[in-house]
């Protein structure tokens, strides 16, 4: 992927920022455990991480006593971002894009981590800025996240999947796929890039359950479901609901992976 983060569908999450902050989800915190023992950091580490949002990835980083530059390209998240990390930590919000921020004499970090923004970037670009930024072995840090269907995952995604079909927004899938069934992205690109060296990947599931109510309110913060036409958005919405409320239960269990990958950086 070859656009920068304020450009295509990347821009669409500044548009739902107050949204964006109370329906998508944390980090778990054993990714930041494992991320502090990959990356061999102790309290006090200086971090930049790019594409910060709304803070979701951030509190863990402070959570470990890191001091923690989040780069957000999008004004409104960026404002978000600020208001409710204060007081959490040592922490500045810079609005401004990875690709053209100035560090303006920074000293070196010892950690670059994106938490799923790294896919927005310049790919061709990207892993030589970060190892620039980086003090000679610092660790460049990507987490991705994918829906995914353990073996007790809920049927309602596979079915769900007409939905989607029906308003022209399918894409030819049957629903997730298993979380072993992932594999790490990016792994392949940090070590091409001749900057890091082989990378360590965590792999952590975890999985909530929502209403008709919150599963569409996360869903209207996805960046396709943004974009779509009104009419497609409308549909596909009611007859989301309408699956949904039709359950005993009126809900549906969501499972997300969590991969973090880990490189130091040797160049």
């Amino acid at each position: 992927m070859e656009r920068g983060p304020g450009a295509g569908l990347g821009a669409t999450f500044d548009t739902v920022a107050e949204l964006y902050e109370r329906v998508r989800p944390r980090y778990p915190a054993a990714l930041f455990e494992d991320l502090a023992l990959s990356a061999g950091l102790a309290a006090g580490a200086r971090v930049l991480e790019v594409g910060a949002g709304t803070g979701q990835a951030t509190r863990g980083l402070l959570e470990r006593g890191w001091r923690v530059v989040a780069l957000e390209p999008g004004r409104r998240l960026a404002a978000v971002a600020r208001r409710v990390l204060a007081g959490r930590g040592d922490v500045e919000v810079v609005t401004s894009p990875f690709e053209s921020w100035d560090p303006a004499g920074r000293e070196p970090f010892d950690l670059v981590v994106a938490a799923t923004s790294w896919h927005w970037l310049d790919q061709r670009t990207a892993f030589s800025r970060a190892a620039d930024l980086l003090r000679p072995g610092g660790s460049l840090a990507i987490v991705t996240t994918e829906h995914v269907a353990p073996p007790d995952g809920d049927d309602f995604f596979r079915v769900v999947q007409r939905c989607y079909d029906e308003v022209g927004m399918g894409d030819g899938g049957d629903g997730p796929v298993p979380p072993e069934q992932v594999p790490a992205p990016d792994v392949a690109a940090m070590l091409a890039s001749g900057r890091f060296g082989q990378p360590v990947v965590h792999r952590h599931v975890t999985s909530r359950e929502h209403t008709a109510e919150e599963y569409l309110a996360l869903l209207s913060t996805y960046s396709g479901h943004i974009a779509a036409t009104p009419q497609q958005r409308e549909r596909l919405f009611a007859g989301i609901r309408e699956l949904i409320e039709a359950r005993p239960s009126g809900t549906v269990r969501k499972h997300e992976l969590n991969l973090l990958q880990v490189a130091r950086r040797t160049s």
